[in-house]
């Protein structure tokens, strides 16, 4: 996926600073060291390989960037590859995506994604995502990553720098950082708040699909965030169900699966309430350890209008 659906992953420690250090002595060189321990992929560890040969050969890339799983030791068999790729801002605009990563391997499928992201999925059924970009402006917005975005080993993760530019800026990413925890409280608590409150509404005209949806995509994910933040194990905040059954309490895991359902109205329903419940719970919990503002009003309306589940019942 791209990294904005990307959560910062569990921190683990850097890299000796060795690959570091051989690049800042020597800018052009073009790969980066290859002494990353193997993942649990081998057939990822062999497409990053060829990528990083691949890239080294184009002169029109100044760098390649990996995230994702492989980068923070989570790599599996269903893992993907992800890189950010910097091309000269003189070839930028008639730079072939394609032909490029058909270099790597053979390709099933090969399109420019909703984000703007170059998706492919290769002859393996390993999927890729590639962000073709330009180096004089790409380089320079890594820093802002930070807190979305965690690199443990940015000398592995750094394929490609042929000025030492990308090295250091992949470094800002080296270390963990949680989400701030008052002002986020108050962001999910009202979030979770207000879209809950469409929820009843649609519940309450009895758009079953519509409703199912709102509670499994919209506020499923920022109740783990707030159950997230308030457990201290926000390693995977972006993607809150990510390793879920590992990382949270079993108490968690039982309230939120009584937050899931069937498209079937009376369970939709019944799964709302279950959700609600927990929302107030752990709202409850984050205003007395943050001070966040609740509306007691607002959540009792809201817990009204779910237990009737129509309008004036």
């Amino acid at each position: 996926m791209a990294f904005n659906a990307r959560a910062p992953r569990t921190p683990h420690s850097p890299a000796p600073t060795t690959a570091h250090q051989q690049t800042a002595a020597n800018p052009s060189t073009s790969p980066a060291p290859t002494s990353s321990a193997p993942s649990a992929s081998p057939a990822l560890d062999r497409r990053i390989d060829r990528l990083r040969e691949v890239a080294a050969a184009e002169p029109r890339l100044t760098g390649v960037l990996l995230y994702g799983s492989w980068t923070v030791g989570e790599a599996d068999a269903y893992s993907d590859i992800e890189a950010y790729l910097y091309v000269t801002d003189d070839a930028i605009a008639d730079f072939d995506a394609r032909a490029f990563v058909e270099r790597l391997a053979p390709l099933h499928l090969a399109y420019t994604n909703a984000y703007g992201v170059f998706a492919v999925v290769f002859d393996d059924l390993m999927r890729g995502e590639f962000h073709f970009t330009a180096a004089s402006t790409g380089v320079a917005e890594i820093a802002s990553w930070q807190g979305m975005v965690h690199l443990p080993r940015p000398e592995a993760a750094v394929l490609l720098d042929r000025d030492g530019k990308l090295t250091e800026a992949a470094r800002h990413l080296a270390t963990f950082q949680p989400p701030e925890p008052t002002g986020t409280a108050q962001q999910l608590s009202d979030e979770l708040a207000n879209w809950t409150l469409m929820l009843a509404h649609v519940l309450a005209r009895g758009e079953t699909g519509r409703a199912h949806a709102l509670l499994h995509t919209v506020v499923a994910p920022h109740q783990l965030q707030l159950c997230r933040l308030l457990r201290d194990t926000t390693a995977h905040w972006l993607t809150p169900s990510r390793a879920m059954e590992s990382d949270l309490p079993p108490a968690d895991l039982a309230r939120y699966r009584a937050t899931t359902a069937q498209a079937l109205l009376p369970e939709v329903r019944a799964a709302a309430r279950q959700s609600w419940q927990w929302t107030r719970e752990l709202t409850t919990e984050a205003s007395a350890r943050w001070h966040t503002h609740l509306s007691p009003e607002l959540h009792e309306g809201i817990a009204k209008l779910l237990s009737q589940g129509e309008y004036g019942a």
